[in-house]
């Protein structure tokens, strides 16, 4: 790979050399031009008539009399050859290529074509003097045989198109033809060696002191300072954004080091300020409570912090592997929150791993509606939940004895009597009462009381089924919902309850109750309530006839 500074020798050099090139091959031309202006004066300015008449008759636009010109060239006397070449080496006026392009560009048949067409190739197209002179669009002299064997100097003079043959011509070529003439230089070659032999002495030592001249000073004003803010360039790219450039001038390449100087302090004021905002943002990140995970547009995982470990009970690797999908092991139900529409959806609340998690996933957007990333916050709510369930229990647990309150009794009655009009189900309720409870208090006072209802409500949850409902009703009264059971299968239940409590002791004290059972299909009755007021009576009854006792509503 070249550097700058070799780019730049090879350049100059080039130039240099060319120029030098030119200049002494203008020298020697001018010199050969001046030994054969002594020998052929007057062959030169017949020359010089040649292309002169050539270019009166081509304004004129003869095409016929141009040929006879042309023809006439060949009878000229000391010339080995004079001829009129196309741009590709043929000779001109020997065939319609040229009349068949004036006529086009002229838009009507102004020339006749010829009846009889020759083809006289005199010079290859690729020929190197050919192209010389098409590329300079100067003349062009270059050293051939002649006729005879001996050197002959030949001559390509360029036709150039003039603004006067555009009309004929058209403008997309420079060059419309050439005139090849050649001559002997039998008496001036030997002069002309020697020309040659000094002009390539005086371009090797021009040319060499010019490159040492010019790479000196290159090397001190270009390659120096542009070596500096590459190696600087280099370490920035490497990190170090501390690179600053000594900045000598006024011209391009210190300005250009006042700029990167400028751009340096830029970027390092940015890459702190960045630093600083990520060390926060990574420090928030990490020591949340909460589990975050983020994604690329891709819905690739980019990070996912301690938190989410520890919550989802995955490592690292497993959550970036697995993916944002299968975060919860449940694709489906995070493609749902992804893609809700509204902000809601984009929550739910799932049971893994024996916790309670509070999960919100949604896709970022761009401001012009493009995917950039999606992030999941994952939340544990398991001690909240607890805590729900436990004011929930409260609001519905009667403090004493640990039973159902009389307000979710009537909510559980209402419930399970629509359930039983749907099924075309009995629904039974139990109500009893504690026999003399008021001896209780007045005799052993009132702690022997509460605790004859609390032994009271460990007896019930040891009778009935988990799906019957054990309710205080209020004071030493108790109401069970027995939910699919009919009439007789609550007595049964009742008096299993009456004896356990008979033979059981409360403090050394006996304790009996009395009860009554109502049983009912509901559609028969549309409200609940009533089979309280009917199991209510039924414990009216059994207590009238003496307590102790199980007595079924009528």
């Amino acid at each position: 790979m070249k550097t700058v500074g070799a780019k730049i020798i090879s350049v100059v050099g080039g130039v240099a050399f060319l120029s030098l090139v030119g200049l002494i091959a203008f020298y020697t031309y001018h010199h050969e031009q001046s030994l054969l202006e002594q020998n052929r004066t007057n062959r030169l300015e017949t020359v010089d008539s040649v292309i002169q008449g050539l270019d009166a008759l081509m304004l004129a636009g003869s095409a016929g009399i141009a040929q006879s010109y042309a023809d006439s060239l060949q009878n000229v006397t000391g010339f080995e050859d004079l001829r009129i070449l196309r741009t590709d080496g043929h000779e001109a006026y020997r065939d319609n290529q040229t009349v068949m392009i004036v006529n086009w560009n002229r838009g009507e048949d102004v020339f006749t074509t010829r009846l009889h067409e020759t083809s006289n190739r005199i010079i290859k197209s690729d020929d190197v003097y050919l192209k010389q002179m098409l590329k300079t669009q100067e003349t062009v002299s270059f050293h051939e045989l002649g006729n005879h064997g001996e050197d002959a100097l030949t001559f390509l003079t360029p036709i150039k198109n003039q603004k006067s043959c555009h009309h004929c011509h058209g403008k997309d070529e420079d060059i419309l033809g050439a005139v090849k003439l050649t001559t002997s230089l039998n008496t001036v070659n030997a002069a002309i060696r020697d020309t040659r032999m000094h002009a390539i002495w005086v371009l090797a030592i021009s040319l060499s002191l010019l490159l040492a001249l010019t790479y000196l000073l290159i090397r001190s004003t270009v390659i120096r300072p542009i070596q500096q803010v590459t190696h600087a360039m280099r370490q920035l790219t490497d990190g170090d954004l501390t690179q600053n450039i000594p900045v000598p001038g006024s011209d391009e390449i210190s300005t250009m080091a006042r700029c990167f100087n400028t751009m340096g302090r830029q970027l390092l004021n940015t890459y702190t300020g960045l630093q600083h905002e990520q060390n926060k943002l990574t420090t928030i990140i990490l020591s949340a409570r909460e589990g975050i995970v983020v994604t690329d547009s891709k819905r690739h995982i980019v990070l996912a912090n301690p938190s989410a470990e520890r919550l989802l009970e995955k490592r690292l690797e497993e959550i970036v592997t697995g993916g944002l999908l299968n975060l919860f092991n449940n694709p489906s139900l995070m493609q749902k929150l992804l893609i809700a529409k509204d902000e809601d959806s984009h929550h739910t609340v799932i049971l893994l791993n024996g916790r309670h998690l509070s999960i919100y996933a949604s896709v970022i957007l761009s401001p012009q509606g493009k995917e950039i990333g999606s992030a999941a916050m994952i939340r544990d709510i398991t001690e909240e939940k607890r805590l729900e369930t436990h004011l929930r229990n409260l609001s519905y647990m009667d403090e004493l004895t640990q039973l159902l309150n009389r307000r979710r009794m009537d909510e559980l009655l209402t419930r399970e009597a629509k359930l039983a009009k749907r099924h075309n189900a009995e629904l039974t309720v139990i109500m009893f009462d504690v026999d003399h409870f008021k001896k209780f208090n007045d005799d052993h006072g009132h702690d022997q009381g509460d605790r004859v209802l609390t032994a009271l409500g460990v007896a019930m949850k040891q009778c009935f089924r988990e799906t019957d409902f054990c309710c205080r009703y209020g004071g030493e009264e108790f109401c069970v919902i027995l939910p699919n059971t009919d009439l007789e299968g609550g007595r049964q239940a009742a008096e299993e309850l009456r004896r356990h409590i008979e033979q059981m002791l409360v403090d050394g004290l006996t304790v009996t109750i009395s009860l009554g059972v109502a049983s009912m299909k509901v559609s028969e009755y549309p409200d609940p309530n009533v089979l309280i007021k009917l199991a209510d009576n039924a414990l009216y009854i059994a207590k009238k006839e003496g307590r102790n006792r199980v007595r079924e509503a009528s």
